[in-house]
């Protein structure tokens, strides 16, 4: 497997060397998940953050009542972590489940800390991909708590197409935040 992908991934988020680029890159090793494999499960606590190269995973959590609740989705050129989980070695509320065959590079919690001490310019990359990811979900907040749900299923599908092909309506009403009934009743009126 290529790290030409994340390669590209980090030219595009700072400016940096080649050699540091590929010192990063060093550190994340190749890994196949297979469909409905599960790179994290609830109550385990996450050993590695995954870069995907190919592939589509869903990160969810199961309430107590059993009902599968998912925050969002990383495919090809995202990042897959439990931040928590990972960083303070705690044991996760989320699961991490392939919903195709998929590639990833995954870095160790102490790959990542050795990167952060021998290659500064990591640092800067992650507050970087960090600021990023917090946009992300500060205009999800907003567009749940101020779209209905039928504007959120077709923001949802015209931002994403590539990855509301590959789930289930079971799975995008979970992502949406409303039954799987009512997101039929959507979509018969869409």
């Amino acid at each position: 497997m290529s790290h030409d992908l994340l390669k590209q991934h980090i030219k595009n988020t700072i400016e940096i060397s080649n050699e540091d680029l590929n010192t990063i890159c060093s550190y994340f090793k190749p890994s196949i998940i297979n469909k409905k494999e599960f790179l994290l499960m609830q109550g385990r606590i996450f050993k590695y953050e995954g870069f995907v190269l190919e592939g589509c995973f869903r990160i969810f959590s199961i309430d107590k009542k059993g009902n599968e609740n998912t925050l969002h989705f990383a495919a090809k050129d995202w990042w897959l972590m439990d931040i928590d989980s990972f960083m303070n070695q705690t044991p996760s509320s989320l699961n991490i489940q392939a919903l195709e065959n998929s590639k990833v590079l995954l870095i160790s919690r102490t790959d990542k800390l050795a990167l952060y001490e021998s290659v500064p310019i990591v640092e800067k990359l992650f507050r970087v991909m960090s600021q990023k990811a917090i946009v992300a979900w500060q205009r999800r907040l907003i567009r749940n708590h101020s779209q209905t749900a039928k504007e959120r299923y077709h923001y949802f599908t015209k931002t994403y197409p590539n990855i509301a092909s590959k789930l289930t309506d079971k799975q995008i009403a979970s992502y949406l935040g409303i039954t799987h009934e009512f997101l039929s009743k959507i979509k018969k009126q869409s």
